[in-house]
């Protein structure tokens, strides 16, 4: 079964969310940013979108943001690529019942009313996935 719908975004873990807006302006003119602080996350975010994908920036604010470690071992860099699903419940359900490791059970709240939940990277072939179902 397909749960994949369209590409949501990518997530570019960044440790100067100023400097690196900075350089896609610059570099490929990009210039159109939303910007959005989540303290209780410890994270700043920049959002450019571009048709029904966007690209999303994250810096974090202190040592406790959850990809701080991961931007301290691997540098900055792509951290996580995100699918829209119809349904996250119905694909988190899917997904645990062919066996793979979950960081997030149950959806939780996203950027902009959509939920959101990630699966682990070891169990994707390495890669960070997030499911995005908008509301």
């Amino acid at each position: 079964m397909n749960h994949f719908q369209a590409i949501d975004h990518i997530g570019i873990a960044v440790n100067d969310i100023d400097e690196a807006v900075a350089f896609y302006a610059a570099t490929f003119g990009v210039d159109h940013w939303e910007r959005i602080e989540l303290p209780d996350r410890a994270m700043r975010v920049a959002i450019a979108q571009y048709g029904e994908s966007a690209v999303e920036l994250i810096a974090p604010t202190s040592p406790e943001a959850a990809f701080a470690k991961y931007l301290a071992d691997k540098g900055p860099g792509m951290h996580h690529i995100a699918y829209r699903v119809a349904d996250i419940v119905a694909t988190l359900a899917d997904l645990k019942t062919q066996g793979l490791r979950l960081i997030d059970e149950v959806p939780r709240p996203g950027l902009h009313g959509t939920l959101v939940a990630f699966v682990h990277p070891k169990a994707t072939l390495g890669t960070l996935i997030e499911l995005v179902q908008h509301r």
